[in-house]
């Protein structure tokens, strides 16, 4: 072997091992990552610390689909993980299929705290990503799909053999959310009509909706008048297509449909939003499969229930572990513990309501169901002039609040809050001063109809691609005429703006500074002044306290419904007026290091999983 006679041809060697390690290591975790290597072991029915002497039913929840890093509406591989982790401690084990039936059809005793465990769409991410986590916690989870994804050949989605893989790996169940996703009756939010929409057609012009739409199975399919464009023989004729071909495909697939059915969508009442519609949805469910749910948005099924008429509830990937649990609290009425996180940050505060979580640089305080998280700080009883710094990053639907110089009973204070996206300053209940954030950061608003034209222009290039065949599918939508070229009135000259619902899922982060000295008060948002020098009433000294609240339903496309919000307090710093630290919760030191070492490491596994 020839030796190594220089120092490049040294620090070459070096560098190709250190290199290797880095590969093995990275291979080594996502091994560990993604592989399943053990088989599910279901529940000791004669166990009885694990089986319940009373009926308590069993809470079912959907996520729609899961991602490395997560999305606004993928949830991500860690809060997945922190959400089974808050349930496995609260002593929730899952139950299959089989257990559901047996419930509802002879009575058979359920777990004392019983999961039922559902993810949608067929995605195969889902799979890849949550089947590990799955494993730690022993869950066996049901695995949704749409029949006409089968060939389709979408990567995006599972094969009938990657489902046959999972359903063999003991961790997976089979179910259907039916046999397509389409649209019929569908308006944009100008009360234009267009019809029919395939799930492609949707995604493209969903920002122009609203909600004037409806699923396929769900009624008659209306002109723009609303009126029937079908008979009830062609409606029935129509939808028994649907189940027809669930059916022959399954079968064709997997010998028989599965006997988990969730119909889109939910919470109509019955089965559709028409009388009629819903007789022959009930007519091949009922045939065809052994349960559905029907319902969205409560998760607790007991015998009050019908086996056809089941709910759950869907978390949503920006909920903390104690959003779920506050959620499945107010919907079992039964005792939970809720994620504390750090107890050496906890021990700062004191928690009047809600259920905050400490966790790093991070204080994130659920708040109770249709009302507010709310905690103080010990020992600052004492402060007046003092400085204040925090990133807010709890979502824009919602309320964080800042409470300084405030009294045990809140009825003395100076407030700064943060809700729906505007800003509020008050002292003892008086509103002082009050700003849209849109504002601060300058947006520029489209008029009314600039947005409208903005819409019809898509509807029509929707519907012209869809008719050129290019991507191996023919439109239903209705013909779409192309909009006359003209000019349109913009705000600026005088048009009424269009501002945009908040969505209930729209993520929320500013950074927020306070002064306050003597009677007067300066604020600062994303380093640009809101208010500086503001006069105050009174110089008393008082509280430091943290506030997150619910402040309404709020818009979802999806129609999603949540009355308990998450206020997100980061890198919180008080000082004094002379620049002494009152109060840090930023990371320091090894901490922080720490942090940015793990947060690049997860970045290049990421990297590798996404891109291999």
């Amino acid at each position: 072997m020839k030796l190594l006679s220089t120092n490049k041809d040294k620090k070459k060697l070096i560098r190709s091992i250190i290199q290797a390690i880095i590969l093995l290591a990275v291979v080594i975790v996502m091994v560990r990552v993604l592989f399943v290597f053990n088989k599910y072991k279901p529940y000791d029915s004669m166990d009885t610390s694990v089986m319940a002497d009373v009926d308590n039913g069993f809470i079912s929840l959907s996520y729609f689909a899961v991602d490395r890093d997560g999305s606004a509406t993928m949830i991500s591989t860690d809060r997945l993980r922190e959400h089974l982790n808050a349930l496995y401690k609260n002593g929730y084990v899952t139950i299959t299929q089989k257990d559901i039936e047996n419930y509802y059809k002879n009575g058979t005793p359920l777990p004392k705290k019983s999961l039922f465990l559902m993810f949608e769409d067929g995605r195969r991410d889902t799979a890849i990503f949550s089947g590990k986590i799955l494993e730690e916690y022993n869950y066996i989870a049901t695995i949704l799909s749409y029949a006409d994804k089968f060939g389709a050949k979408d990567s995006k989605f599972l094969s009938p053999k990657d489902l046959s893989n999972l359903k063999s790996n003991t961790f997976w169940e089979l179910g259907t959310n039916g046999y397509r996703l389409s649209y019929i009756n569908a308006y944009d939010r100008y009360g234009h009509y267009i019809g029919e929409l395939n799930s492609l057609e949707y995604s493209s012009l969903r920002k122009y909706l609203d909600r004037n739409y409806n699923q396929y199975l769900m009624d008659f399919i209306r002109d723009e008048n609303k009126i029937p464009k079908e008979t009830y023989d062609e409606m029935k004729e129509r939808i028994s297509k649907d189940y027809k071909l669930m059916d022959e495909i399954y079968t064709k697939e997997f010998g028989k449909v599965p006997d988990v059915y969730v119909l889109m969508h939910s919470n109509t009442g019955n089965f559709a939003n028409n009388e009629k519609v819903s007789a022959i949805n009930e007519e091949w469910m009922k045939k065809l499969f052994v349960m559905n749910f029907n319902r969205e948005g409560f998760s607790l099924n007991n015998q009050d229930n019908h086996i056809y008429d089941l709910t759950r509830m869907q978390p949503q990937p920006y909920w903390y572990p104690n959003h779920l649990l506050m959620r499945i609290a107010n919907d079992t009425l039964a005792d939970v513990t809720f994620e504390e996180g750090d107890p050496e940050r906890k021990k700062d505060w004191e928690i009047l309501a809600g259920a905050p979580e400490f966790r790093n640089s991070v204080i994130a305080l659920t708040s109770e169901s249709k009302s507010n998280g709310l905690i103080r700080l010990k020992d600052s009883k004492a402060y007046q002039d003092v400085n204040l710094s925090v990133n807010l990053t709890g979502n824009k639907l919602g309320t964080q609040t800042i409470y300084l110089r405030a009294d045990e009973e809140l009825n003395q204070y100076v407030s700064v809050k943060i809700q729906n996206n505007n800003i509020y300053i008050n002292e003892n209940g008086v509103q002082l001063f009050e700003l849209d954030l849109n504002e601060l950061d300058g947006i520029k608003y489209q008029s009314v109809e600039e947005n409208e034209r903005e819409a019809h222009r898509a509807e029509y290039e929707t519907y012209s691609q869809s008719t050129k065949k290019l991507l191996g599918y023919t439109t239903n939508m209705e013909k779409q005429i192309e909009p006359v070229k003209e000019e349109v009135k913009t705000v600026e000259e005088g048009a009424d703006k269009y501002i945009p619902s908040i969505q209930i899922n729209e993520p929320g982060n500013r950074q927020l500074t306070i002064k306050i000295q003597d009677n007067q008060l300066s604020v600062f948002v994303d380093q640009k002044k809101v208010t500086q020098n503001l006069s105050l009433s009174g110089t008393t000294s008082g509280y430091i306290y943290l506030e997150s609240a619910w402040s309404e339903y709020g818009y979802s496309q999806r129609n999603i419904a949540d009355d308990v919000y998450d206020g997100v307090f980061q890198d919180l710093l008080i000082t004094d007026a002379k620049g002494n630290i009152l109060y840090d919760n930023q990371l320091q030191g090894w901490a922080q290091i720490k942090d940015k070492v793990e947060t690049s490491w997860n970045k290049i596994i990421n990297w590798f999983i996404k891109t291999l």
